[in-house]
């Protein structure tokens, strides 16, 4: 297990050296336990966070229950969520960073629900 996270780490590190966010194109950031998934968009140029979004707040009472996929589902909803932040800050691109994760599962349905929100990545 201890194994897993630090390969994990150092493809974040790899992906890290190309992806940089900026005041036109932020990053916007995935991370994801068992549980959770949490998503920010980051100006890394003055190191802030300009929008947060996680499932913490949204509950699991917004997906219908007894479905198959419930995290994926969420981590739309997520995507949604950073996506209206984000607009509100007049943010329409953005650059996306997987974290080490696999584009796939909630990872991807994160984005897709961030790109049917309004980002650009």
């Amino acid at each position: 297990m201890r194994e897993k996270r630090i390969r994990r780490k150092i493809r974040h590190l790899r992906i890290r050296k190309k992806v940089n966010g900026s005041l036109t194109a932020p990053r916007l950031v995935v991370f994801r336990s068992n549980e959770h998934i949490y998503a920010q968009i980051i100006d890394d140029k003055d190191a802030k966070t300009l929008a947060f979004a996680s499932d913490l707040k949204l509950g699991k009472d917004k997906t219908k229950t007894g479905e198959k996929n419930k995290k994926t589902d969420i981590a739309k909803l997520v995507g949604l969520e950073i996506a209206k932040k984000g607009v509100a800050k007049k943010i329409k691109k953005v650059t996306f960073d997987r974290a080490g994760y696999k584009y796939h599962g909630r990872v991807k349905a994160l984005a897709s629900g961030a790109k049917e929100g309004g980002l650009n990545f």
